[in-house]
């Protein structure tokens, strides 16, 4: 299998051994219908629509925390070694996400090249550890864990892609590690712009678009997150809880509903997401209220090589403002940085046009090698 294809430091925990502890943080353990081995099982039935070769473990890191991760090679390359001998792209979820997500662009971008995709510390299948509730530590950690993992699997430079959160990680790790990044994707990315500041009375915006505002599930977040975890509800929910991410994330079933006819992903989601709180109080320490970062990441984006490749990927429909883009291909000057708007697509750009952005995404792989 392709794991041996691994370096020989790489220390891995095959999916069959010890299943991660859940914590025991509720006091009724029974009141959320939810477990590690749920959510393996519905994870399964979503990574069984891979046609490519997947290979998938545990990689421990030395800390001993656990990162659940996928390598996914094409089945019917001519020569393996050809395709073993690209940059591989790493790809990197959003908040509250999983690997699974991915399950509409992993056989495609994986025809030229190795593509990696892993749980994010403290999210899916991913150890759960402690998060400080500084801002600046909380990010460390997650990048922190992001470099290991990197050292563990022996990967020397890789394309990396994040969405949404995962790109304002991806671009924090970029600016740590530059030597290790060959391109910088990012998707719909969280936390670049400032929070601006409250408009007077009776000011107007002029001729400015009205971009449409943050879907109901947002806002249903960003009213509790300055009080508690931003997911507390759909465990304080209980026997309900699926129902309720039924209620609120229809469109995630509609985004998959050629792939599975039932809730699978909205299940997903669900068993990702009802266990216990780790990555989410990680990304509370670095929001404000209605999800701002407090550390704002177009303050830090001078601080990306001059010489890295940039490439931004907006959904035309998404709440998300792409014209943050823009500013920050401005503060970069003449340094490459692409802006790119996908038509007819959200948010979730990889999932709303999975064709367009996996024709994108490759397209962007090529110009590396």
């Amino acid at each position: 299998m392709l794991a041996t294809n691994l370096p020989v430091n790489t220390r891995m925990q095959d999916e069959s051994e010890l299943e991660l502890n859940s914590g025991n943080w509720s006091w009724w353990p029974s009141w959320r219908p939810t477990s590690m081995s749920l959510l393996k099982s519905a994870e399964a039935k979503i990574l069984a629509c891979i046609q490519n070769e997947v290979w998938s473990r545990f990689v421990t890191l030395p800390n001993q925390n656990r990162i659940w991760t996928l390598m996914v090679t094409n089945r019917t390359a001519r020569r393996p070694s050809d395709q073993a001998s690209q940059t591989p792209l790493v790809m990197v979820h959003g908040f509250g996400g999983g690997v699974g997500l991915w399950i509409r662009n992993l056989d495609s971008v994986s025809r030229s090249r190795p593509v990696y995709a892993f749980d994010l510390l403290g999210f899916g299948r991913s150890s759960r550890p402690s998060f400080p509730t500084d801002a600046s530590l909380a990010e460390e950690q997650f990048v922190s864990s992001i470099e290991q993992w990197r050292q563990t699997v022996g990967l020397e430079r890789m394309i990396l892609l994040g969405h949404s959160l995962g790109g304002y990680l991806a671009t924090s790790y970029s600016i740590q590690y530059p030597e290790r990044v060959s391109h910088l994707i990012l998707v719909d990315p969280w936390g670049f712009p400032e929070r601006p500041k409250p408009q007077p009375e009776g000011s107007s915006q002029g001729s400015e678009v009205k971009r449409p505002g943050p879907p109901r599930w947002v806002k249903a977040v960003a009213s509790v997150v300055t009080l508690f975890n931003p997911l507390a509800i759909i465990r304080a929910a209980g026997p309900w809880g699926p129902g309720l991410v039924n209620r609120f994330r229809p469109d995630f079933k509609s985004k998959f509903e050629d792939l599975f006819d039932d809730n699978t992903m909205t299940e997903y989601l669900y068993h990702c997401n009802a266990q216990t709180p780790s990555g989410e109080v990680g990304f509370r320490a670095m929001s404000e209220s209605l999800g701002w970062a407090k550390r704002p990441m177009v303050q830090r984006v001078n601080l990306l090589p001059p010489s890295l490749p940039v490439s931004m990927l907006y959904g035309a429909c998404s709440w998300v403002d792409s014209s943050t883009g823009k500013h920050v291909a401005q503060i970069r000057g003449q340094s490459p940085t692409r802006v790119v708007l996908i038509d007819d697509a959200s948010h979730h750009v990889y999932a709303d046009q999975p064709e367009e952005f996996n024709r994108v995404v490759e397209n962007i792989c090529n110009t590396v090698d």
